[in-house]
C-alpha cells in the first residue's frame, strides 16, 4: 500500500523586499493597538500564524500579554512547544484551563468522547474546554489578538483587521487578515521562528488531540480539524462574536 501523502511546508514564495514590506506593516499593525489599549491580550495556540504574531510582538516590543488555552486534550507536542517558545523569546505565556466541573458535566452528559456523536456534542466540549476559559482569560482585557486570516477557511473571508467584539464588549484584532499561507511560512523561515513539531508531519491546523488529524496533499488547510462532521464551517466557537 502507497503511504498517503501528506501537506507539507510550503515553498518560500515572497522575495526579501516583499517580505520587509509585510513585517513592517504587521508591527505597525501591533504598536497601533498597543497605542489605543492599555490591556490586551493574544490567545497563542502555538501553531503557525500564532507564532508570526508572537515573534512580530517580541521584536516590536509591543505591551500584549500571551495567554494559551490548556484544554486537557491538546498534544504533547503543543505543550512542549509552550515551553520552547518561552525559552526562545524569554516570556511567559500564561496557561489557562477549564473548570473542573465543567469538563465533569460534559462527561457525564456525553462521555470522555461524547463530541464524535455529532456537532452538539462537540460544542459542549469545546464549550468547556475552549470558550469558557477564553471568556475568563479576557476578563478586564480591553482588546484581543487571534492569528485568524481570510485564507483560512469560508467563515474567513469576510475578516477585517479590526472588529467588536460583541460578546465581550471588547475589541477584537486579526493582524493577519490579509496574509496568505505562504506569507506565513516565508516568515518563519527567514526570521527563524520556532515551528510547531506537528507541522513537520503533516499538521496545517493544530487543535485538539483527539479532534486534529494530518490532512492529505491537495485537502482544505482545515479538513484536518473535526474531521468526522459534514459541515463547510470548521469552527470550535472562540471567533463567533454574537
Amino acid at each position: 500500500m502507497i503511504a498517503p501523502d501528506f501537506w507539507s511546508i510550503p515553498d518560500r514564495k515572497l522575495t526579501s523586499t516583499e517580505l520587509a514590506e509585510k513585517t513592517t506593516t504587521l508591527k505597525q499593525r501591533l504598536t497601533e493597538i498597543a497605542s489605543r489599549f492599555s490591556d490586551i491580550r493574544f490567545a497563542t495556540s502555538l501553531a503557525a500564524e500564532d507564532m508570526v504574531i508572537t515573534d512580530a510582538i517580541a521584536q516590536s516590543k509591543a505591551n500584549i500579554q500571551l495567554f494559551t488555552l490548556a484544554t486537557g486534550r491538546l498534544h504533547q507536542e503543543t505543550v512542549d512547544m509552550t515551553k520552547t517558545t518561552e525559552n526562545h523569546y524569554g516570556i511567559s505565556i500564561a496557561k489557562v484551563y477549564p473548570e473542573e466541573s465543567d469538563i465533569q458535566a460534559f462527561i457525564d452528559q456525553y462521555g470522555m468522547n461524547g463530541f464524535y456523536d455529532g456537532e452538539v456534542a462537540k460544542k459542549a466540549c469545546c464549550g468547556a474546554r475552549k470558550i469558557k476559559p477564553l471568556n475568563a482569560a479576557l476578563l478586564g482585557a480591553d482588546a484581543w489578538l487571534t492569528g485568524q486570516r481570510r485564507e483560512q477557511s469560508t467563515t474567513r473571508v469576510e475578516l477585517n483587521f479590526e472588529e467588536l467584539d460583541d460578546a465581550r464588549g471588547i475589541a477584537k484584532f486579526n493582524p493577519l487578515f490579509d496574509w496568505n499561507e505562504s506569507d506565513i511560512w516565508t516568515y518563519i523561515k527567514q526570521e527563524d521562528v520556532p515551528i510547531h513539531p506537528l507541522h513537520l508531519k503533516g499538521y496545517p491546523s493544530i487543535g485538539c488531540e483527539p479532534c486534529t488529524r494530518q490532512v492529505k496533499q491537495g485537502e482544505d488547510i482545515r479538513a484536518g480539524r473535526w474531521w468526522w462532521l459534514q459541515s463547510d464551517s470548521k469552527e470550535c466557537g472562540l471567533h463567533i462574536n454574537k
